[in-house]
C-alpha cells in the first residue's frame, strides 16, 4: 500500500517526521475540534493554556477523554481508516452488551440474592430452559458461536422495555431469566465457565498468591498444584487476552478517576502522608509514571482505540515495552486490594496491539510518539536545538530517555556493547528519503519468536525477559528510533574502553547520560563455586538469546545437561529455570539430527573417535534423550497435539530453583508472583530454606552435586542434589565499573554513583 498524500489537506506522509510541521499538523487538529465541538475546544484550549492549574484532577480527565475521542476522529480522517475504525468501534458494541449484562442484571440479582435458587430441582431448570430456547427462537437470535452474547442481547432487549416502556411482561420474563442463568450457574458451572460475566473475584490470600503443593517428603518442596501446560520451544508462550477478557476487566474496574480515587496510578498514600503497605510490605506506590490508567479504560470500553492509547502515551509513549507480562505495580495499587485486582497491563497491551493491527497502525503509534496532542507538555518534538547527548546503554532506560531527548529538540549518539542489528534503509529512511510506511504491522514486522532475529537491542528486554513476553514490541521501538533522523545507534561500544569520558567531549557531545544496567553478577561464598558447569544465570540467558541458541536452525554452542539447578529468588532465577527446562530438548534434538548427519558422512566408528572419555559419555546421553524427544514429537505430530517433554525431563532430573528462605519471601514473589505461577506451570520444582555449602566435582572436573544446608527443628542438615548443570541468580552489584577503570572520573557514594538533585531558587 501507497501512503503519501494524507486525508489532512497539504499534508503528506515525510511531514510527520518534521518537527516544524508537526507543529502545523496541532493547528490543524485545533481547527478540527473546533469544527467537531466549539465548546469542547474552548475548554480543552483553556486547560492548554493554563498548565492545569485552574482544573482539578477529575476535570482534567474529564476533559482529556473527551479530547481523546476527537483526536481518535482526526487520526482516522489522517490515515484514511475511517471504515477501520468504525468496524472497531462496532465490534465494542456487542461487548458493551456485554459488561451491561455482568452490570445490570448479574451484579443486580448476586445483590438480591438469587444466586443461591430457592428452587434446585432438574425439572425446574428443565421448565426454565424451555422458556430461554423460546426466548432465543422468538427473536431469532442464533449466535451459536457466542451464546453469552446472545443472551446479553435478550435480556438488554428487556431491560430497555422495562426502562422505557415499563412494560410488566418484560419483568416477568426478566425474572424468569434471571432464575434460569443462577440455577444453571448453581447446577451446571461447567457450562458458564467460558463466560467472562460468570467469573467472579478471588480473596486474596498474600501467603498463598501461587496455588501450590509441599509434598510431606523430606527436601522442603514446592509444585504446582494445578495442571502443568506443555511447552515447546521458544514460541509467544504467553498469548494475550481475547476481547472478551479484556472487557470483562474494564467492567471490573470502578473507573476511579472519576471520585479521584484512581489509586492503580497514583498508589494509596496514609494520613500521614507515606505510602502504604500491603501485607508482603511492599510499598502500594501505583504506575511509576502516573499512567492515566482509568482514563484508558473509559475511552477502550466505548470502543475509542486510539483514543486510549493517545491518553496511555501521556505518560507512557513506550508502551510498547511495558504492560503484559511486564510491570504490575498498577495492579499493586488497584483499589481492589482484598480481592484480584483489575489485570490492567493486559488492558493496556489489548489497546496497543489492537492499533498496531490497524492499516497503518504502526505509524499511527509512531505519530504519537512524536505528537499528542493530549499532552500539553509536549504536544509535538521540538526543533533540532544544535546539543548532542551521548546515552550508554540502550536498554528500556536508555530507550526511553533517548525519545525524550529528541522530542525536546536534542540529538542523540545511543552507544550500546552489543552487535546490535541493522534495519534495511528502506525502512528506516535517508536525508533525501522518508521510511517506507508500514501498512500491514503483522505482515511486516512481527515475526514468531523463535524465528525472530535476536536484534541486540533493548539490553535486558531482550536477552533477560523470556517469551513470555512479545519482543516483537522490542523491533517497533528500535524502529520508531532508527526513524528520527537525530538518532545514531553505535553497537559495539564498550563505554571505558572503546570510548571513553574525554573521548565524548572531543568528539562534540554536551552530555554524557549513562542508562548501563546492572554491574557485575553477585558471586556466592560457596565452596568450587567456579568449577565446570557452574555459571552465572544472566550470562546463561544472554547466551541463549543472543547466540540464537534457542531457535531449531541455530548451531550456536550452548551446553546444558540435566538435572540442572538455580539457585536464588528472584526473577533472574525464575527465568533461567523455565528456559533452562525449555532449551534442553531443543539441544538434545538438534544434537540427534547434527550427529546423524556426521555419522553418515564419515560412519559410526569414525564418529565416536572424535570424542574423548567424558564427551562419549555425555554424547551418548544426549543421542539416548534426543531420541526420546523425537518420538514423543512424532507421537504428539501423530495426534495433533503439543508434545508433553515434561514427563521425560522430570526423569532425567528436571529443573530445581533452590533458595535460601521460603517462596513467600523470595523477591519473586513478592514483587510478581505471577510469575512465580507461570514457571510452576511449566514445571520447573522449587526447593525452599536451603543455602548452597559446596559443589562436587567428578573425575573430569565437572559438577555433579550441590550440598546445601537447611535448618530442620533447630538443627542444621546437609542435603545433597545431583547437579551436572547450575546457575547462580544471586543478583548484581551496581554497575560503577567505569569508575573503577578510571579512577577520579565520577564521584561515589558508597556502592553507587553520586546523584544530584538541580533546585530551582
Amino acid at each position: 500500500m501507497i501512503l503519501d498524500k494524507l486525508g489532512v489537506e497539504d499534508f503528506c506522509y515525510r511531514d510527520l517526521y518534521i518537527s516544524s510541521r508537526l507543529s502545523e499538523l496541532s493547528e490543524e487538529f485545533d481547527k478540527f475540534y473546533k469544527t467537531f465541538s466549539q465548546e469542547g475546544f474552548v475548554v480543552f484550549d483553556n486547560y492548554r493554556k493554563s498548565h492545569e492549574q485552574v482544573f482539578s484532577k477529575i476535570q482534567v480527565s474529564e476533559i482529556l477523554i473527551d479530547a481523546g475521542k476527537v483526536l481518535e476522529q482526526f487520526i482516522a480522517i489522517l490515515f484514511g481508516i475511517q471504515d477501520e475504525v468504525k468496524n472497531l468501534h462496532s465490534k465494542f458494541d456487542g461487548e458493551e452488551s456485554i459488561m451491561r449484562l455482568k452490570r445490570d442484571f448479574i451484579k443486580k440479582g448476586q445483590l438480591r440474592k438469587k444466586d443461591v435458587p430457592s428452587d434446585q430441582s432438574e425439572n425446574r431448570f428443565k421448565e426454565l430452559s424451555i422458556f430461554y430456547n423460546s426466548e432465543i427462537e422468538s427473536k431469532e437470535m442464533f449466535f451459536s458461536e457466542d451464546e453469552e452474547l446472545t443472551f446479553a442481547t435478550i435480556v438488554n432487549k428487556l431491560l430497555d422495555e422495562i426502562k422505557y416502556r415499563n412494560s410488566t411482561e418484560a419483568k416477568d420474563k426478566l425474572a424468569i431469566l434471571e432464575e434460569y442463568y443462577f440455577l444453571r450457574k448453581f447446577l451446571y458451572p461447567q457450562t458458564l465457565s467460558q463466560w467472562i460475566t460468570s467469573r467472579t473475584p478471588q480473596k486474596l490470600d498474600y501467603d498463598n498468591l501461587v496455588d501450590i503443593i509441599r509434598p510431606e517428603i523430606e527436601i522442603q518442596e514446592v509444585i504446582a498444584s494445578n495442571h502443568l501446560r506443555r511447552r515447546d520451544g521458544f514460541t509467544l508462550t504467553d498469548k494475550r487476552a481475547e476481547t472478551r477478557t479484556i472487557t470483562g476487566e474494564i467492567e471490573y474496574c470502578m473507573i476511579c478517576h472519576e471520585r479521584d480515587k484512581d489509586s492503580c496510578s497514583t498508589g494509596i498514600v496514609e494520613k500521614t502522608g507515606e505510602f502504604k503497605k500491603n501485607p508482603l510490605g511492599i510499598e502500594i506506590k501505583g504506575c511509576p509514571l502516573d499512567e492515566k490508567i482509568s482514563e484508558m479504560h473509559a475511552l477502550k470500553e466505548h470502543g475509542y482505540t486510539i483514543g486510549a492509547l493517545a491518553m496511555v502515551m501521556i505518560d507512557n509513549p513506550m508502551c510498547a515495552g511495558t504492560g503484559h507480562r511486564i510491570c504490575n505495580d498498577c495492579m499493586k495499587g488497584c483499589i481492589f486490594q482484598k480481592q484480584t485486582p483489575v489485570n490492567i497491563p493486559q488492558v493496556e497491551t489489548s489497546v496497543l496491539t489492537d492499533v498496531l493491527n490497524l492499516p497503518w497502525g504502526f505509524e499511527i503509534y509512531g505519530l504519537l510518539t512524536r505528537w499528542n496532542p493530549l499532552n500539553i507538555r509536549r504536544p509535538y518534538t521540538l526543533p533540532y536545538n544544535g546539543r548532542n547527548v551521548l546515552v550508554v546503554g540502550l536498554g528500556p532506560a536508555g530507550y526511553t530517555l533517548s525519545h525524550y531527548l529528541m522530542n525536546e529538540g536534542f540529538a542523540v549518539v545511543g552507544v550500546d556493547g552489543l552487535k546490535i542489528e541493522p534495519f534495511p534503509k528502506e525502512m528506516t529512511g535517508t536525508e533525501l528519503l522518508p521510511p517506507k510506511p508500514i501498512y500491514n504491522y503483522k505482515a511486516e514486522i512481527e515475526k514468531e519468536l523463535d524465528e525472530r532475529i535476536l536484534e541486540g537491542f533493548g539490553g535486558v528486554s531482550e536477552y533477560g525477559i523470556t517469551v513470555r513476553w512479545d519482543k516483537n514490541f522490542l523491533t517497533v521501538l528500535h524502529l520508531l528510533l532508527e526513524r528520527r533522523s537525530t538518532f545514531k545507534v553505535l553497537d559495539g561500544v564498550r563505554f571505558g574502553g572503546t570510548l571513553t569520558i574525554n573521548d565524548a567531549w572531543e568528539l562534540g557531545f554536551d552530555h554524557i547520560a549513562l542508562a548501563t544496567g546492572a554491574g557485575k553478577p553477585t558471586i556466592i561464598d560457596m565452596k568450587n563455586n567456579l568449577c565446570r558447569g557452574i555459571r552465572k544465570a544472566s550470562d546463561f540467558l544472554m547466551s541463549l538469546q543472543l547466540t540464537g541458541a534457542a531457535q531449531k536452525s541455530s548451531m550456536a554452542n550452548l551446553q546444558i545437561q540435566l538435572p540442572a539447578i538455580v539457585v536464588g529468588g528472584g526473577l533472574t532465577a525464575i527465568d533461567t529455570a523455565t528456559e533452562a527446562l525449555a532449551y534442553y530438548p531443543i539441544e538434545v534434538e538438534k544434537f540427534v539430527r547434527q550427529s546423524d548427519k556426521i555419522i553418515q558422512e564419515i560412519g559410526d566408528e569414525n564418529y565416536w573417535n572424535l570424542f574423548d572419555k567424558e564427551e562419549k559419555i555425555i554424547s551418548k546421553r544426549y543421542r539416548e534423550h534426543g531420541e526420546l524427544i523425537i518420538e514423543e514429537r512424532k507421537r504428539a505430530d501423530k495426534n495433533g497435539e503439543t508434545p508433553n517433554f515434561l514427563p521425560l525431563l522430570k526423569s532425567w532430573g528436571g529443573v530445581k530453583l533452590i533458595y535460601r528462605k521460603s517462596l513467600q519471601d523470595s523477591p519473586a514473589y513478592r514483587l510478581n508472583h505471577e510469575e512465580v505461577h507461570e514457571a510452576l506451570s511449566e514445571g520447573i520444582e522449587i526447593v525452599e530454606n536451603m543455602s548452597p555449602v559446596e559443589a562436587h566435582i567428578d573425575e573430569f572436573g565437572a559438577v555433579s552435586a550441590l550440598s546445601f544446608e537447611c535448618s530442620r527443628e533447630q538443627k542444621k542438615e546437609t542435603i545433597i542434589f545431583p547437579a551436572r548443570s547450575v546457575f547462580i541468580a544471586a543478583g548484581t552489584s551496581p554497575n560503577t565499573l567505569y569508575e573503577k577503570e578510571h579512577p577520579n572520573s565520577l564521584q561515589l557514594s558508597g556502592k553507587y554513583f553520586t546523584s544530584f538533585e538541580i533546585i530551582s531558587k
